[in-house]
């Protein structure tokens, strides 16, 4: 038994049974599976220190205080922040580029202002600047998608970061494509202009190493979900020059220094930013995740999301009247297809009879989709407890799907 192999046995989800049929799940990209290591670091913190965090004096709000900041440290680390303080815990990728929006863009934003995106954005990295651009007055403008290869124009970035763009967010990885963009790139072209830079890394946390130094970005964040952490935890990293010039996102209990009838004034960074009584249990299931991770290593997890993914997109790719998404080589672990005429839900449904997990769907990529002229896409998206055998299923199951519709 490989090593690879051995990790799956971390993952308790994994040995059920679905339909009669072995579970084969190809739905990281929506969210991955927890290993042991985090359901029972979670489950330790409710059994023995359940408490709330900054507030108590007594030894079990100590103990979780210190658990809570110690998750923080560590999530620095993993993104190699200059401090701890440039860690603010949200619910995720989502909550995090909301924060931004609604603070730094609402101060830094007016009337004629650019916010710059990509075509092959998720709705979290649209939605939240279409609703900032109806406040503020600014407008949104796109690098485009050259086709399905799913690569991004980049012979007209440097023309399209003019005065007038102020923000440039973008995605490291995308859900749908499964494309690497140069986000170190992107970040120093933005940067010579003194253009702020914010990097969606939903899909590249946990798939790979992430230095927010390196990549030189100003914001940059991501969920625990999708890392083998817990739903409703994540983190969004930010230069402490641009926090401490913010306001807070939200009032309410620690985020706070002192408060009167009329007036208060604000806790230091980061805890301006984290109103109320945060989510201990899933900061501290983040934690655990990003040891978990850190032991297996991440550079050694991209390699194994680069081979089954080129493994998998070679096979499929021998399927008749398949197409395929994103480029051929140098992608992560997500493989988006359309199955000749056959609607991406229908081929779903059928997979799940053969205990396969895929999606089906715009996966939140409606305007690519509709770049792409379809109105959705089947997904199978890999992660280092997926192997070759379960790729070579996929394919048998895509062709009993292709028979069964007489495709």
């Amino acid at each position: 038994m490989s090593g690879w192999e051995k990790l799956r046995d971390d993952f308790p989800i994994l040995a059920q049974r679905v339909h009669g049929q072995p579970l084969i799940y190809l739905d990281g990209a929506a969210t991955t599976q927890k290993p042991r290591a985090v359901l029972e670091a979670m489950d330790r913190f409710y059994q023995e220190d359940n408490s709330n965090v900054h507030r108590g004096i007594h030894e079990l709000s100590r103990r979780a205080t210190l658990a809570f900041e110690a998750a923080r440290d560590r999530t620095a680390k993993f993104i190699n922040a200059r401090e701890s303080a440039e860690i603010i815990f949200t619910r995720g990728t989502t909550e995090g580029i909301n924060l931004v929006a609604n603070t730094w863009g609402v101060k830094n934003l007016k009337p004629g202002d650019v916010i710059l995106l990509t075509e092959m954005e998720h709705h979290s990295n649209i939605v939240p600047w279409q609703m900032l651009a109806e406040r503020t007055g600014a407008k949104l403008a796109y690098l485009p998608v050259t086709g399905d290869d799913g690569l991004l124009d980049l012979k007209h970035l440097d023309d399209l970061l003019g005065p007038k763009v102020k923000l440039f967010a973008f995605t490291h990885i995308s859900n749908t494509l499964g494309t690497i963009n140069p986000v170190a790139e992107f970040c120093a072209r933005a940067r010579k202009q003194g253009i702020v830079t914010l990097v969606d890394a939903a899909q590249s946390a946990g798939h790979r190493p992430l230095d927010a130094q390196e990549i030189g970005c100003d914001f940059l964040s991501f969920s625990g979900h999708k890392l083998c952490g817990p739903t409703g935890i994540g983190a969004l990293y930010g230069r402490r020059e641009l926090l401490e010039a913010m306001s807070p996102y939200q009032g309410g209990g620690d985020m706070i220094s002192s408060v009167d009838f009329f007036q208060s004034s604000w806790n230091s960074v980061p805890h301006k930013f984290e109103a109320g009584t945060p989510n201990i249990a899933g900061a501290i299931g983040l934690h655990a995740a990003l040891d978990y991770l850190a032991a297996i290593g991440l550079d050694q997890i991209a390699k194994h999301d680069a081979e089954l993914a080129g493994y998998a997109f070679e096979k499929m790719s021998r399927l008749p009247g398949i197409r395929l998404f994103g480029p051929k080589g140098g992608r992560a672990g997500v493989i988006s297809f359309m199955l000749g005429n056959i609607h991406a839900h229908d081929v779903v449904t059928v997979a799940d009879q053969y205990g396969l997990a895929l999606r089906g769907g715009h996966h939140c990529n409606q305007p690519l989709m509709r770049k792409l002229g379809v109105e959705s896409t089947a997904r199978a998206s890999f992660y280092f407890y997926n192997n070759m055998e379960e790729a070579d299923r996929l394919v048998e199951v895509l062709k009993e799907i292709q028979r069964f519709f007489g495709e």
